[in-house]
């Protein structure tokens, strides 16, 4: 089955001051911890969206592997992106798995589940032991509506719509931390070992 991964990194980290993107991480950045995770997971194809900070982004993360896709709209929120993104998935593609570019710690074994436990459905989320989360899967049926998505959460209005059957897939842990926030920062260092390692 073939599987676009897409990875949402375009914000422009307003709550933060500068890009989260590039934050020391692992040896790396949070992006770039990320992107090494996606490249792990083998998808066919990986995407990955840029748009706030795109330049100095584009001089210190790792793309390879991936196929970049610029946001000019990044401002209008994450919908932007995937809308963005969606016009460039192969042709090939069976569906999408969405993941987050703030995102590090989601496991290439919850998106080997994911894949597993939900490639059937049209929508497919993860069911961790403290609520719902990413990564999500997006079965080609929905990328129309994924192109009429406005704002930030919209993704999630689409999930909760009931338009679609969604597929839930037990992820042993919580859900993984995501950076909005220095307090978000401080407590992904936290969880890692106490140090940026960047």
């Amino acid at each position: 089955m073939f599987v676009t991964g897409l990875v949402l990194a375009a914000g422009a980290s307003r709550r933060l001051g500068e890009p989260k993107q590039l934050l020391a991480y692992k040896g790396t950045t949070v992006l770039g911890a990320t992107l090494d995770m996606a490249r792990s997971c083998r998808f066919d194809q990986l995407l990955v969206t840029v748009g706030g900070a795109r330049a100095e982004v584009a001089n210190r993360v790792d793309f390879r592997d991936c196929q970049v896709v610029e946001n000019e709209q990044y401002a209008s929120g994450c919908s932007s992106s995937i809308g963005a993104a969606i016009g460039v998935v192969d042709d090939r593609a069976e569906g999408v798995i969405l993941l987050l570019g703030d995102q590090p710690d989601v496991t290439t074994g919850a998106v080997r589940k994911l894949i597993e436990g939900a490639a059937a459905s049209p929508l497919g989320v993860c069911r961790y032991g403290d609520g719902l989360g990413h990564p999500f899967w997006f079965r080609r049926q929905v990328f129309d509506d994924l192109l009429a998505l406005h704002g930030d959460k919209a993704v999630w209005k689409l999930l909760e719509s009931d338009r679609y059957p969604v597929q839930e897939v037990v992820i042993d842990g919580d859900i993984p931390l995501d950076v909005d926030t220095w307090q978000d920062y401080r407590a992904l260092l936290a969880a890692a070992g106490g140090e940026p390692d960047g």
